[in-house]
């Protein structure tokens, strides 16, 4: 399954490189929701409340009333994880909270409603990125995946290493994940070609895409026909 990504920032639509620097803006909130409405879910991630400078709450909750959408950033409660889901969210994402300095969040995630939940294991340099990608942990998604598990539906495991950087993803992290759960994945970060989604496809991996999508390397209405088995 194709996912098209929304990213917020100070209220606007964009696409980072590696998380850091702005590589562009794009339409609002509900033109992006129109063009993306051929596709059976979407994600929006608020990168402001990931890091800790602010919020979009409001556009957020405009998304998880009028989308099938799979919410994420700054989701550091139980109760703001049930506030999406009760406005309509079809999975929220749990990133920095599902973790300490020192491994699983077990006493939180155990709050969490496990049947719409999917913990973010991002990773770059092999382990596991959070507050908004700005800190890591001394752990890799390989080593917690199993241990997460219980407490959630699935994964979404963002490459960082090569995302926004349209230079396709690396294709051997994600068959490791695969080998060693049956949950499900979403895979993101620099996904750039039709081969790599029916690699990620015939893996049973969702795809999450932003740059590839937004940039016009991947055609929104070719995407759009595809048909999987």
């Amino acid at each position: 399954m194709i996912i098209p990504c929304i990213d917020l920032m100070q209220g606007k639509v964009v696409q980072l490189v590696q998380g850091r620097e702005k590589a562009l803006e794009a339409e609002s909130v509900d033109e992006m929701l129109e063009k993306f409405a051929g596709f059976s879910q979407i994600q929006a991630i608020d990168l402001d409340a990931a890091r800790n400078r602010g919020s979009n709450a409001a556009l957020i909750e405009h998304i998880a009333k009028n989308a099938v959408a799979r919410i994420g950033g700054g989701i550091r409660t139980p109760e703001r994880a049930h506030a999406l889901v009760a406005l309509g969210a079809h999975r929220v994402i749990a990133g920095t909270a599902a973790f300490t300095e020192t491994g699983i969040n077990h006493d939180l995630l155990k709050q969490m409603p496990r049947e719409r939940l999917m913990v973010a294991l991002d990773s770059r340099d092999g382990k596991i990125a959070v507050e908004g990608w700005s800190q890591s942990i001394p752990a890799s998604a390989e080593d917690v995946i199993a241990e997460l598990e219980p407490y959630c539906v699935g994964f979404l495991c963002t490459y960082i290493d090569k995302e926004g950087m349209m230079q396709g993803t690396d294709l051997d992290w994600f068959r490791r994940l695969r080998d060693i759960t049956a949950h499900e994945i979403t895979a993101a970060g620099g996904i750039s070609t039709i081969d790599e989604i029916h690699v990620l496809n015939g893996l049973h991996i969702d795809c999450a895409l932003g740059m590839a999508l937004y940039t016009g390397r991947l055609d929104l209405d070719a995407l759009k026909r595809l048909r999987w088995p």
